[in-house]
């Protein structure tokens, strides 16, 4: 990836974090942008947003963000139209990385109890 993709990726990343956090974001959740991945000819970003919503559809919140795409593009045009020609599409994706770490932090905590109550037993 080059210098400039890799910039772009990250102004992207970041303003588009602030427009998800204030318009987008319902109370109680949390939606944040882990990573934006964008082509070589800088015209399609690949957005990983992350959705942190106990009591509530993460997939429900997921789709309201892909609906508004067309809102959300016309917002990030507005903060970074000086440094770019043409503002990307923006294809959103779901991250689940936080929940599978949760998981395997649950399983490995699960593991880990039930080898000291083998070792308590043998004992």
């Amino acid at each position: 990836m080059s210098i400039r993709t890799e910039r772009l990726a990250a102004v992207i990343q970041e303003d588009l974090g602030r427009i998800l956090q204030q318009s987008y974001q319902p109370a109680g959740a949390f939606i944040t942008v882990t990573k934006v991945d964008m082509s070589p000819d800088l015209m399609n970003g690949k957005v990983f947003v992350s959705i942190y919503a106990p009591n509530q559809d993460q997939g429900v919140l997921f789709e309201n963000i892909e609906t508004k795409n067309a809102e959300i593009r016309k917002e990030l045009a507005s903060k970074i139209r000086h440094q770019v020609r043409r503002i990307p599409e923006l294809h959103f994706v779901l991250d689940e990385s936080a929940q599978y770490a949760e998981k395997m932090d649950r399983l490995f905590s699960q593991i880990k109890e039930e080898r000291a109550t083998r070792n308590n037993e043998d004992e």
